[in-house]
This record gives structure tokens, C-alpha cells and sequence, in this order.
């Protein structure tokens, strides 16, 4: 179970990603980017947001985030972190939010884990949570044009994506593609292309 694997190894992730997502400017343009794209509109959710440390960082760009994870000790260690901030146990697939009620949706690596069977699930809360008008930000580690493919990531079984077969499943649940980006691995991450995928609920 993915919260449970989470669970076991909290603070020894939330060393581990902090220097290396912080330190990024390629990801920071892309927060950048989706920030511009949802202040002022509205509440915007970090689904997945595990020690909170991007939570807080859309706050910074003036964003009324908060965050939601599956994993009750990344949740208590962002609490800890941030408290002045919001941070909820919950699912991105079941979220505790009325319909339209969101700006915008940060789900950074948050469904790498999730059997591909059950993404369009996932698709579809964030539609039906996302007001007209908002966006969503999705970053995954991205195959190279393969098809969708298991690895063995260090906390449990993830996969990686083609964003069009991603960017497909998320049109399928009523969701246009605004853009894509790609980069390449930097030190001390796995070898794998990373992918950023820009969506908005009409």
C-alpha cells in the first residue's frame, strides 16, 4: 500500500527530495508558470503534497495553497514544517472538496504510483473538483515515447508515462491540454526523463 510505504521511510524522503526539487530552475519556472496560470482565482490544492515542502513553496508565489496526502507522517511532518498552513490526509481519487471549488491541481509525482487501470479515476476528480477555468500541473517521470512502464522505485512499484497517452486520458475526462515540458534527470535523481503536463477544465 502505497501510504504505508510512505509511512516507513517519511523523513528519510523528505531529506532526500528537498535539495534536489528546490534546487531545479526548470521546475521552478514550471511552478512559476502555474501559479501565473491560477492566482487569484481561488484555492488551489497540492495533491500528494508529502512533506509539504511545494505546498509551501506555491505560497511564496502567492497561491492560497494546501496540501492533501495519502500518508498520515508526511502529512504530520508537514504540519510540522509549515503550521501555519493547511494539510489534509486524504486520496487525490476520492478528494474531500465540493465540485468547481478548486483553481488549480499541483499533482507532482503524486500518481506515479497508481495502477494505470485507475488514472482515469484520478482524471476525473480533478475535473470534477476544478472550477471552469482552472488548471491542473502534472509532473511524472515520462518514457521516452515507450509505452506506460513498471520500475521499481525505491518506496513502492511506480510507472512511467507517455504524456500522450496521459494528456489522452485526461481529454477523455474533459480536460484541454495548455502545454507540456520536458527535462533530463539532474544529479542524484533516477536516470529517467522527467515530464510536465499543463491541463484546464474548460
Amino acid at each position: 500500500m502505497t501510504a504505508a510505504a510512505y509511512d516507513a521511510v517519511a523523513v528519510q524522503y523528505a531529506d532526500f527530495v528537498r535539495p534536489i526539487w528546490d534546487g531545479d530552475p526548470l521546475d521552478r519556472a514550471a511552478w512559476a508558470a502555474f501559479a501565473d496560470f491560477v492566482r487569484g482565482r481561488g484555492p488551489v490544492a497540492d495533491l500528494g503534497c508529502g512533506p509539504g515542502h511545494l505546498t509551501a513553496h506555491l505560497r511564496t508565489l502567492g497561491l492560497d495553497a494546501f496540501g492533501v496526502d495519502l500518508s498520515p507522517a508526511m502529512v504530520e511532518l508537514a504540519r510540522a514544517a509549515e503550521p501555519g498552513m493547511r494539510f489534509e490526509v486524504g486520496s487525490m481519487a476520492d478528494l474531500d472538496r465540493p465540485g468547481s471549488s478548486l483553481a488549480g491541481i499541483l499533482s507532482w509525482y503524486s500518481m506515479i504510483h497508481t495502477p494505470p487501470a485507475e488514472v482515469p479515476g484520478y482524471f476525473a476528480e480533478f475535473t470534477r473538483t476544478l472550477a471552469p477555468g482552472g488548471h491542473v500541473l502534472l509532473g511524472c517521470f515520462e518514457s521516452g515515447g515507450a509505452p506506460v512502464t513498471e520500475f521499481d522505485h525505491k518506496v513502492t512499484t511506480a510507472y512511467c508515462w507517455p504524456l500522450d497517452e496521459l494528456a489522452e486520458l485526461a481529454a477523455a475526462a474533459g480536460l484541454v491540454e495548455v502545454g507540456r515540458t520536458y527535462r533530463e534527470p539532474v544529479e542524484g535523481e533516477r536516470p529517467l526523463r522527467q515530464g510536465r503536463l499543463f491541463l484546464r477544465k474548460p
